[in-house]
């Protein structure tokens, strides 16, 4: 992730101990592993269930998690509680309905449709006290949004009743960026990583225990569990290895840099979205989604001129 976007117009200026060139360069990593990690879970969706997927996938990291916190000395119990517990059920929520599009829609066409989150990242962000975006921030959303729009190209086939579930999970992530940023900003990443993937493990148990009361029904989340191969297990370790990068390296990241900054990389998603959907489902984008990728990235350059503190912290390397 599941993760995204040119966003925050209304983000607080930036501390002087981010490290904007490293949260940049983070959130371009998360999101390829994300990318991927999604682009399997629809690949296994005709034949695993959703429960299945979170509780095994995440008992798979939580061995990793737990040796890179023992070797870097990172707590298990993180400062806030509540504020971390909050963040991972926003996160696992949001998870829950982007994973639930994707068999009923192309992998690009659930991307471009959950990227609509920019505005979502802006409107909650004029929220926080103290917001403020230039007007090159402003025209960095209004591009990479129109860059969406191209990919997604709105008609009777994207826009179904299933294209609702990217758009919940798009404010559910623009809710749990700006609470890491706003309130989770003290967390290590790792701490932070491990709590999401409790968190999965528990939604996991709870899908597959509804699962048994409601045999058949609700397709993908409450499907019976199915007996693994060994390519299903090696696809569950990538996406293990994914969850991983994508929990600490989103932390990292928007605890780094201003969340319209990171959001713009963060758009990168799509892009990667459609190459998986190339290599791995045959879906070619054509010349008008190649625009729209190029206006993204254009987007992710303009956001990250704007939002360029205009004396460099000498503890922000850029």
């Amino acid at each position: 992730m599941p993760p995204a976007a040119p966003l925050s117009p209304a983000a607080p200026a930036a501390p002087a101990d981010d490290r904007i060139g490293l949260a940049v360069a983070v959130i371009l990593g998360t999101v390829l592993a994300l990318s991927l990690g999604d682009a399997l879970v629809k690949a296994l969706a005709g034949g695993f269930a959703l429960g299945q997927i979170f509780l095994l996938r995440s008992l798979l990291a939580l061995p990793l998690l737990l040796w890179l916190m023992r070797a870097r000395r990172v707590p298990l119990w993180p400062v806030a509680l509540d504020w971390v517990a909050l963040r991972s059920a926003l996160l696992v929520s949001m998870w829950i309905a982007y994973y639930l599009a994707l068999p009923h829609l192309d992998l690009s066409v659930a991307a471009a449709a959950y990227y609509t989150l920019p505005l979502f990242i802006t409107l909650f962000s004029g929220l926080l006290p103290g917001g403020r975006v230039a007007p090159l921030g402003w025209f960095a959303v209004a591009l990479g949004f129109a860059g969406v729009l191209l990919i997604l190209r709105p008609g009777p086939e994207a826009f179904n009743l299933w294209a609702l579930a990217p758009l919940c999970a798009a404010m559910l992530y623009a809710a749990a960026m700006l609470l890491t940023r706003a309130r989770c900003r003290a967390e290590p990443p790792l701490t932070l990583a491990l709590w999401l993937n409790l968190g999965f493990i528990l939604a996991g148990i709870a899908i597959s225990v509804a699962s048994l009361a409601l045999p058949g029904q609700g397709g993908f989340l409450f499907a019976p569990w199915a007996a693994l191969d060994g390519p299903a297990w090696a696809a569950l370790a990538l996406m293990a290895v994914a969850l991983v990068i994508g929990g600490v390296g989103a932390a990292f990241a928007y605890q780094n840099a201003p969340p319209a900054l990171i959001g713009a990389f963060d758009f990168a998603y799509v892009g990667f979205a459609l190459l998986w959907g190339l290599l791995l489902f045959a879906e070619a984008p054509d010349a008008i989604a190649l625009s729209g990728i190029a206006l993204i990235v254009l987007s992710g350059l303009l956001s990250l001129r704007a939002g360029r503190p205009a004396t460099p912290s000498p503890t922000a390397p850029l």
